[in-house]
């Protein structure tokens, strides 16, 4: 079921399915920023990525000597939240564990996701409650899928990105194409901390950024004008539109956790990033997307 939140700035509509954003408007004239999930080149919008954040090893980890099987981002976006709150300016899911996901994931939990709307600002809220008797492990992120281009040009050369604190470079490493990460460090040139797309900007890797090097990204139109800016406290980001399709849509996502690199051997537990969680403890998290 879908839910609108609505100001004199913006209209943003969530499908209960996944607690996912699928369109953010402007309301003066009706500007769409959202991606529309065209599954030509991707059928999502703004998946919330949990229990994992891209993908283990091999599609599978280890937890007390025992193998899951995992697929890419876990779980949580392809399940049905239930309602928890709405009231003015500010709507929450709530997703709990089930027999099916115990089996795959062995915690019992609560994923709550919000949105609270502000002016031409969304604010999306994350609180993961860990309701089992043990320690629980996992990741969290976001996937937001911006349009661009935002103008209606047939492609988006010339568009950018601008990182907030940056000057002259982003140090930022890829992944193969199975999706794990490779820790290679790479150099990518700015200048005045912003970078252009060029033809192939996106046909190599994902962008993954670490070392808390920033937390503001902006998307930028052929003007330099900023359209949307992403800020956030997460750890590392990533930045990435599907390979070699010039698909008119960039994602700017900030990730509590990744993918593992292309030699983990460790166990759940010693995952890059991962989050531990005390039995009834809660963890909080929030980023937040600024329109223009």
């Amino acid at each position: 079921m879908r839910y609108t939140l609505e100001n004199e700035t913006l209209k943003v509509e969530i499908d209960s399915f996944g607690a996912e954003i699928k369109s953010i408007r402007r309301v003066s004239d009706d500007r769409e920023y959202m991606w529309c999930g065209d599954p030509k080149y991707w059928g999502r919008t703004s998946p919330v990525l949990f229990p994992f954040v891209g993908a283990p090893r091999n599609k599978e980890y280890r937890y007390e000597g025992k193998t899951y099987a995992m697929g890419q981002h876990g779980f949580a976006r392809d399940m049905e939240f239930e309602l928890e709150l709405s009231e003015l300016g500010s709507i929450w899911f709530v997703l709990s564990s089930t027999e099916e996901t115990y089996a795959k994931y062995p915690f019992h939990f609560k994923l709550h996701i919000g949105y609270a709307l502000r002016e031409n600002e969304v604010r999306v809220l994350w609180k993961v409650e860990n309701t089992d008797g043990r320690p629980m492990y996992f990741s969290i992120g976001a996937h937001p899928a911006f349009l661009c281009p935002i103008h209606g040009e047939g492609d988006k050369l010339g568009y950018g990105l601008k990182f907030g604190g940056l000057t002259d470079e982003l140090h930022h490493h890829g992944n193969t194409p199975e999706g794990m990460a490779v820790m290679e460090d790479e150099v990518l040139a700015l200048t005045d901390g912003a970078v252009r797309f060029t033809p192939g900007f996106f046909d190599k890797c994902t962008y993954m950024v670490e070392g808390a090097q920033t937390g503001e990204v902006s998307l930028l139109d052929r003007d330099g004008e900023a359209y949307v800016t992403v800020r956030f406290d997460a750890p590392l980001f990533a930045v990435w539109s599907p390979e070699g399709k010039d698909a008119p849509f960039v994602c700017i996502e900030p990730w509590y956790g990744r993918c593992d690199a292309v030699d983990f051997e460790g166990s759940l537990a010693e995952r890059a990033y991962e989050n531990e969680l005390a039995p009834d403890g809660a963890f909080t998290a929030s980023y937040g997307m600024e329109f223009l």
